[in-house]
């Protein structure tokens, strides 16, 4: 099932019915369907559609260059009307006002599935081996700051990916930074907080989506590579300090946990691919 969704991820352009996927799957095409089902919840057309639908309403949001026609065959549909229903009824928005004013509370709510039948399998296993210790310099970086409850960081998010593309500091150019200064779900939701970065070696100009500049600062960490892009990194932040941390004999710094998100050229992976790696700041 883990090969399943990865390859699912790698080619959604490519041919995903029953037979190429179960066969991933090494599972027999008469019970894989039902196998599937049976522990996501999710059927696998279903699963394939939306994810699809995610990458779709990325392209509306991210690339301005790319018409509503080339996005809905991209996302497998032979028209853009049809394209557009099914994107109505899962977000509530027609691709177009999507692209013009994105409702992410809707977004979040439509693609949470995805999210929760991932994380009905990806039960990672960490070992001590798994985290090494650097000494990192300190990083001048562009910053905007996510105040208040998870489902509205999409807005957030939308604000500084408008204002990296104004500035031309895009995925592929620098990498981006997460600075957790909450837990994942504070007992009061509008009390999460969280930074969102991007290395920035020249100044920050005043501008009307409130990046300001920043700093990470340099020192020890202990850095743990996640294994494929994710939206919660709370099971390896779990690890570091409940395992890894009292086992070490090392102290946490006085600065919260941080991920790094970069594409890299790296032995074994797609140039797409993305490298997640989290750094626990140590003494």
């Amino acid at each position: 099932m883990q090969r399943v969704l990865d390859h699912i991820d790698q080619h959604l352009d490519g041919d995903l019915d029953l037979e190429t996927t179960s066969r991933v799957a090494a599972f027999s095409k008469f019970h894989f369907h039902r196998q599937f089902a049976a522990t996501f919840e999710l059927s696998l057309h279903r699963y394939v559609q939306l994810a699809r639908l995610k990458r779709a309403a990325g392209r509306l949001t991210a690339t301005a260059g790319m018409s509503v026609t080339d996005i809905a065959m991209e996302a497998g549909y032979d028209a853009p009307d049809a394209f557009a229903r099914a994107f109505r009824q899962r977000v509530g928005q027609s691709p177009s006002a999507f692209r013009k004013s994105p409702d992410w509370a809707g977004w979040l709510v439509a693609f949470g599935p995805l999210d929760k039948a991932k994380s009905r399998l990806m039960q990672i296993i960490f070992e001590p081996s798994d985290v090494t210790i650097c000494e990192v310099s300190p990083t001048p970086v562009a910053m905007i700051e996510h105040r208040g409850e998870r489902a509205t960081i999409p807005d957030t998010r939308q604000r500084f990916m408008a204002w990296r593309q104004a500035a031309g500091q895009g995925p592929e150019t620098a990498p981006s930074y997460m600075v957790f200064r909450s837990e994942r779900e504070p007992a009061i939701a509008a009390d999460y907080a969280m930074d969102l970065c991007v290395e920035a070696p020249h100044p920050v100009v005043p501008n009307p989506q409130q990046v300001v500049a920043g700093m990470i600062p340099g020192g020890r960490c202990a850095v743990l590579r996640y294994p494929g892009n994710t939206n919660n990194l709370e099971p390896a932040g779990l690890y570091l300090y409940r395992d890894w941390l009292p086992a070490s004999g090392e102290e946490a710094r006085d600065f919260p946990l941080y991920c790094r998100r970069r594409l890299a050229p790296i032995p074994g992976l797609a140039a797409h691919e993305v490298v997640v790696e989290l750094f626990l700041p140590l003494k």
